[in-house]
């Protein structure tokens, strides 16, 4: 059955995703406005986060951003229907610019292993497709709570052009590290998304917008004990036109200090890392999302999306 219907949310997501791209922009726009007019959860963590991340803005200022942000999101979650449901090679005729690609193919000639780390900026789904195109990987990802949304999950990552000896799809749970270091070991590549807040002991607060976020260790001590190159990837849109839209795909090398061996300043320099690349444009960043919901021991401070 989970199967079944698993196929059947397939078929009605590729269904959507034939539509004209100037369709799914515009029913994206008014997913937005709905959001807003609702004041939808997606509305509410948005501005809570630019509360805490932006405390400057003016009020006008904040209000457009958060706009913003909401219409990028819906967009972005009509856009990966698409991506998701369309062939691969398709999909890569929407970058149209691509900066840093040799660190990568230097990275993966030199053997050993490479970690890329992909905040949630831009659309990494798109990225994903990239780099399976690119090179076999492991990606790590934290599974949803239904069956059904799972299958889903790895059904469309798999689908139309990245076969499945070229991603391989680890859930983030126990045994998953140990297969990260054998891979890593090997030479191979995996893909992290390094925003995520991490399970209580997996991580350490750094400061993330100038407020502390539980940050996962998992990139520091796989880049530390294996000597594998961190490596930063992410797509930005770069237009938005009637006919498709378009990405500027980067690879940047990541600071020395995400190996340290003290997780205090690894966590640290990777947050100041991801900020730098959200702050290239605020409305790609999935501001949506509870970043900082813990809180630090002994802090006094309550969870800020506890109302949201």
């Amino acid at each position: 059955m989970t199967e079944l219907l698993a196929r059947l949310l397939f078929f009605c997501a590729a269904a959507l995703g034939r539509l004209p791209w100037s369709w799914l922009m515009a029913l994206g726009d008014g997913l937005a406005a709905l959001w807003r007019r609702l004041d939808a959860r997606e509305s509410r963590v948005a501005r809570r986060n630019l509360e805490l991340a932006y405390p400057g803005l003016l009020a006008g200022e904040r209000v457009q951003w958060h706009r913003a942000i909401l219409r990028t999101t819906a967009r972005q979650a009509l856009e990966t229907l698409r991506l998701w449901t369309r062939p691969h090679r398709d999909n890569l005729q929407l970058i149209r610019e691509s900066h840093g690609t040799g660190l990568l193919d230097a990275a993966i000639a030199a053997g050993r292993g490479v970690i890329v780390a992909a905040p949630h900026h831009g659309n990494w789904e798109l990225l994903n497709q990239w780099l399976a195109a690119r090179t076999p990987l492991a990606i790590l990802y934290r599974p949803p709570e239904s069956a059904v949304g799972e299958a889903f999950l790895n059904r469309v990552r798999a689908a139309s052009g990245a076969s499945a000896d070229r991603v391989t799809q680890i859930r983030a749970e126990g045994p998953a590290v140990r297969q990260l270091f054998k891979r890593l070991g090997a030479g191979g590549v995996v893909g992290i998304l390094p925003d995520q807040q991490p399970k209580a002991g997996d991580g350490e607060f750094a400061p993330f917008f100038g407020v502390e976020a539980f940050t996962m260790t998992l990139v520091g001590r796989l880049a530390q004990r294996t000597g594998a190159t961190v490596l930063f990837a992410w797509c930005e849109r770069i237009d938005t036109h009637a006919g498709a839209p378009g990405f500027a795909l980067h690879v940047d090398a990541a600071p020395a200090a995400i190996a340290d061996p003290d997780p205090k300043v690894a966590v640290a320099a990777l947050n100041q890392a991801v900020e730098h690349i959200a702050r290239r444009d605020p409305a790609q960043y999935q501001w949506t999302y509870k970043r900082y919901t813990l809180r630090p021991d002994g802090s006094g401070e309550r969870n800020p999306y506890a109302s949201s």
